[in-house]
């Protein structure tokens, strides 16, 4: 079993949609964690990205933001990491993966799905690779 950790910066759209798809795909077999580089991630996940994630039966109204720490950098196996560059962790002896997408803050719905369905062919694929 594999922890992952998906880091981008304010925690409120790409992180949040990647461990919301990796833990549903995973199925229990992998477990994650999502969380923002910078010093205050945010109070609330962007609600456009919440409205696209319900279209496919994800809730994320109840997620709270979070922020970057030694304990949750240190449980992951691998980290995933999404437009946050220098401000993204680098801890010795993890996986490091890094995904470029688009920031979806200003991004239309079309543009939100877009991005949603990319991270889900991501998110199968590195499933794929811990399954192996």
């Amino acid at each position: 079993m594999a922890h992952v950790l998906f880091v981008c910066l304010h925690n409120a759209s790409r992180s949040q949609m990647s461990r919301a798809l990796f833990d549903r795909d995973a199925g229990g077999r992998h477990t994650s964690e999502s969380a923002g580089s910078i010093a205050d991630p945010g109070g609330s996940v962007y609600p456009p990205v919440i409205a696209v994630m319900d279209e496919i039966g994800i809730d994320l109204s109840d997620r709270q933001p979070q922020r970057l720490n030694d304990d949750l950098a240190g449980a992951a196996d691998v980290v995933v990491t999404m437009g946050c560059g220098d401000t993204c962790p680098f801890i010795p002896g993890k996986r490091y993966i890094d995904w470029d997408l688009p920031d979806p803050e200003g991004q239309d719905l079309d543009s939100l799905r877009a991005t949603r369905n990319d991270i889900e062919r991501r998110v199968q694929a590195l499933i794929a690779d811990l399954d192996a």
